[in-house]
């Protein structure tokens, strides 16, 4: 199998580190892609990503699978353990469920502030609008300080243990830095998970 990946984007990260938490790095030939350089663009690789997306995971009979999620949940099924997405019904709509959370209300609404307010994005986003900068700020903040609020009580995300939807949150952390924002220095109990998640992946 063959991974395009994108060094320090959040979803091609996750798929790196979803690997490395398997014990599994070896089991895929890894090239990066140039997102700034827009190499992600290049009519060679829209062959294999027709939509332009990192990652993208190329299995040995040629299929492609992109988003992020989709290559994740491939490779639980080809390596079960240790599992990251459910073991039961319950457990894997928990998980999922709080992963989605995170994609759609913490990374999205951060991209959107991202593109729109940082000058590293400038080139690639025209125009910029400060509106939709200013109003993605603030949503994906209350959402960090609502999750703050559940991890609280909770020691991981979902379903009461490590899970993928805790990967996908500790990336995004990192993510934020962009933007110099560090939520898990912000918030206290978001800090314990991302120092519990960071143990994991050392």
């Amino acid at each position: 199998m063959k991974l395009y990946h994108s060094p320090k984007a959040v979803n091609p990260e996750r798929v790196v580190n979803f690997l490395r938490l398997k014990g599994k790095l070896e089991a895929v030939e890894i090239e990066d892609i140039s997102i700034m350089k827009a190499e992600h663009k290049q009519p060679a690789y829209r062959a294999l990503s027709p939509y332009a997306q990192v990652p993208a995971l190329i299995l040995d009979d040629g299929t492609p699978i992109t988003e992020s999620r989709a290559i994740c949940t491939y490779l639980e099924g080809l390596f079960p353990e240790p599992n990251l997405m459910g073991s039961d019904p319950r457990e894997k709509a928990l998980i999922e469920m709080w992963d989605r959370r995170v994609e759609f209300m913490f990374l999205m609404n951060f991209a959107q502030w991202f593109r729109n307010a940082s000058p590293f994005m400038a080139e690639l986003e025209k125009p910029q609008l400060p509106d939709a900068a200013a109003k993605a700020e603030k949503s994906v903040r209350a959402f960090v300080a609502s999750l703050d609020k559940h991890l609280a009580e909770h020691e991981w995300l979902a379903a009461g243990r490590f899970s993928i939807a805790d990967l996908t949150l500790y990336l995004c952390c990192g993510f934020a830095g962009v933007m110099r924002w560090k939520p898990h220095t912000e918030f206290e109990h978001l800090g314990s998970l991302h120092a519990r998640v960071a143990e994991k992946l050392a």
